[in-house]
């Protein structure tokens, strides 16, 4: 029996009307997100047609998810919302906060024992609200919610960039800031420019050394970074139908990596399968019934050249194994060609560790395929080379997998089971080492591979690659290593070849768990109190930020200028810094610590114009605010890139940044800073990055007239006494400028529910 069943079927029961309305008005067939799209409006049945990348649309989203770290900011939001209840149906899942450092049962006590304040916050804002919570060791959000929430043609919402995993059950989700989860949460109308349509025909079938996670790694080597930035990506043709449900999600879940507003697949066999598997017949049953519905129209698939803003084609037959990075994850090295660049751009050759599971690559059908490999070495007698650690994405897999032996295959190699948690992919990952400045090699089946990212140190150079292939590569310890040709040489000196990878897309004796990790909200939660005590390190309630009423914004100080990638990992550092997420002024003082200064091109350390010392940015900002001196940040190409983390932009706003100018945002980050009531603007022409110099006075004008579509003026003062002057443009419309003049959105919400 399904989770919200009774949600689901109305979801099914109106998707027809609403399809056809959609295709009439818009007057040609439809694919399949915008099938899904039109069938969310917060309206109601379709009126009118949205011009993708341009309008503003409001939906109402089937339910939200929330991963721990970024609940506890989203959930102090909600509280003071002033509502009773979450309005749809809602979940809290703790999976960011355990750190990996010796094995799954003491690194889950232990993380149990340091948050407790933490989770007992979340376990009782849940209860009194109405939130389905999920125990620390229940398993990584997005495998959990693919295993019991996610369903054909819905629509969810979720703290957490990786969120579009549940495409790979032809669901339309999304990554948010809390921001947004309090809107849907409260009943609101969430608010998304209607995006563009990238559609990737997959035809041919994968075998051997192929899998899934290929797809997405050669599609971000084709897209990159942004590529995929203010757009869906829609996977159809027959290559997709014969992917594996846990197949389709990886490839969606690391869509968040082009920037992708989200990524699906249309409904199938496979998604029906994995439906009945994991106890969710009735939820297949309902597909069935409408999947017309729940793929695109058969014109679509004819000639999808005229649907999709653009289109790509890969054929699985010829696709080759992947391996992407370092330090990003759209560096993409087909593996005939890696060993080469490994040597040829002087990466450290030697495999130090490989880690495989996390939420991108963690279900069954992964674990056995690399147990597969485990088991050769065992036969072929190898010795494993590098370290080795293996993430089960949740309590049923792991359960499962023990079971049925494969984690028993997993440590006669030596490997290392971590907690059914994110772990080592988020930074939390006490990494056995000597030297953690150490310049290195690591290869993992994660999503993300950002310089610091997996274990804070920036000579650590990650790759990433399919569970099969990091398997095979740290069996070698070598990353020029191809498995597909190279031989070994084993314990007795024999040469020896690596076979082709197998494994099962579900376990032939079905799923298993004994304790899920799932605990109901109460049926009445008003008596259920929740305590935040003054002094704790940890958590803190939160005052409304002030509202903005100027004409203009006078004789703002530059705080940093950041040179090239300056993601969320730099702008809102995670790893040690997650202990303080539901404490705003104290991780504040994390706020850019990882960001280039453009011009010394050192981290966390910039000039206080007014004192002329140079010090931590957090330092400087705090003596801006307190001498009532407005600062601006300034960025490059794609700011804001990667995780949801509304910290990014809560921190600056909280430390009386006003603004922040850059050459182009990625789409969360964005959202976030127009939620928190702050001003995130974009050179008009790039090339006045240029101009903006340490020590001016910079004045932003046009404010009295601020409205949708109309530029804004940057003026700079420079000290020599000469000015520059030059547009700046933004993408706000009349309900965001709304959320500025109030001081954020959920001062609008609160005024909205007292009035």
């Amino acid at each position: 029996m399904a989770f919200d069943i009774d949600m689901i079927k109305a979801v099914y029961n109106r998707m027809g009307d609403r399809v056809a309305a959609a295709r009439k008005i818009v007057g040609r067939p439809l694919t399949l997100a915008e099938k899904i799209l039109y069938s969310h409006l917060h309206g109601g049945d379709p009126t009118e047609t949205y011009e993708r990348g341009k309008t503003y649309v409001d939906f109402a989203p089937d339910r939200v998810a929330m991963q721990d770290a970024t609940a506890q900011m989203a959930l102090l939001q909600f509280m003071s919302a002033g509502k009773k209840k979450v309005a749809v149906p809602s979940t809290v899942h703790c999976d960011h906060l355990i750190q990996a450092k010796v094995g799954a049962d003491q690194d889950l006590s232990t993380a149990i024992e340091t948050n407790k304040e933490v989770y007992d916050f979340l376990e009782s804002v849940s209860d009194k609200y109405g939130i389905g919570f999920w125990k620390p060791g229940a398993g990584i959000i997005h495998q959990v919610v693919l295993e019991n929430y996610a369903f054909p043609g819905g629509m969810m919402i979720g703290t957490d960039s990786h969120t579009p995993n549940a495409g790979g059950l032809g669901m339309v989700a999304i990554g948010v800031g809390g921001a947004d989860a309090v809107d849907v949460m409260a009943g609101m109308p969430w608010e998304l420019k209607m995006p563009k349509l990238i559609g990737v025909k997959l035809t041919g079938t994968m075998s051997g050394w192929t899998a899934a996670k290929d797809v997405i790694l050669k599609v971000a080597g084709i897209l990159t970074v942004k590529g995929g930035t203010g757009a869906i990506v829609e996977y159809f043709g027959p290559g997709a139908d014969g992917l594996s449900a846990t197949g389709k999600g990886t490839i969606c879940n690391m869509g968040a990596e082009i920037g992708a507003t989200t990524s699906l697949f249309a409904y199938g066999d496979q998604m029906k399968i994995y439906l009945e598997q994991t106890e969710r017949a009735d939820v297949a049953e309902a597909a069935e019934a409408v999947r017309e519905h729940l793929r695109p129209d058969p014109e679509v698939q004819e000639n999808p050249e005229k649907y999709y803003d653009q289109l790509i084609e890969i054929n699985l037959d010829e696709l080759e194994p992947h391996v992407n990075g370092p330090f990003t994850p759209d560096a993409a090295w087909p593996l005939s060609e890696f060993a080469q660049a490994v040597k040829d751009n002087n990466w450290p050759q030697k495999l130090e560790v490989g880690l495989i599971g996390s939420c991108t690559n963690s279900s069954y059908e992964d674990m056995t395929r690399a147990a597969s490999l485990a088991q050769q070495a065992i036969d072929k007698n190898l010795k494993v080379q590098a370290e080795y650690t293996i993430t089960p994405g949740s309590e049923q897999v792991r359960f499962t997998a023990e079971r049925d032996g494969i984690l028993d295959t997993f440590d006669r190699i030596g490997g290392v089971v971590l907690a059914n948690a994110c772990g080592p992919c988020i930074g939390q990952w006490a990494r056995h080492t000597n030297d953690p400045s150490r310049k290195n090699s690591i290869i993992t089946s994660f999503n993300r591979n950002f310089a610091k990212r997996n274990d804070g140190n920036p000579n650590t150079h990650a790759f990433v690659a399919s569970p099969e292939v990091v398997t095979a590569l740290a069996i070698a310890g070598d990353l020029t290593f191809n498995p597909m040709t190279d031989t070994l040489t084993n314990e007795a000196g024999e040469q020896v070849k690596l076979d082709e990878p197998h494994g099962l897309q579900n376990p032939p004796k079905g799923y298993a768990v004994e304790d899920a990790g799932y605990e109901a909200p109460a049926e009445d939660g008003s008596s259920v109190n929740v305590v935040v005590k003054d002094d704790s390190e940890r958590l803190q309630l939160l005052t409304p930020f002030a509202p903005n009423d100027t004409d203009s914004i006078q004789g703002m100080r530059l705080l940093i200028k950041a040179f090239g990638k300056c993601t969320t990992d730099h702008i809102s550092m995670a790893g040690p810094w997650l202990r303080y997420r539901g404490h705003l002024d104290n991780i504040s003082n994390n706020l850019l610590i990882g960001a280039e200064n453009a011009y010394n091109h050192e981290t966390n350390n910039v000039k206080n114009i007014e004192t002329g010392e140079y010090g931590a940015v957090p330092d400087t900002a705090r003596y801006y605010k307190e001498q009532s001196i407005p600062s601006i940040v300034v960025g490059d190409e794609n700011y804001g890139e990667g995780s949801s983390r509304e910290h990014a932009a809560m921190e600056p706003r909280h430390l009386g940044v006003r603004v922040v100018l850059v050459k182009s945002f990625a789409r969360i980050h964005e959202t976030n800073l127009k939620k928190q009531g702050m001003l995130g603007l974009t050179f008009a022409n790039p090339a006045d990055y240029d101009k903006v110099r340490e020590d001016d006075s910079i004045d932003l004008l046009g404010l009295d007239t601020f409205s949708p579509g109309k530029p804004l003026t940057i003026v700079l003062n420079h000290s020599d006494g000469t000015t520059d002057q030059f547009e700046v443009n933004h993408t706000y419309n009349e309900a965001q400028i709304g959320w500025f003049r109030a001081g954020s959105a959920l001062n609008l919400i609160r005024q909205q529910e007292a009035g």
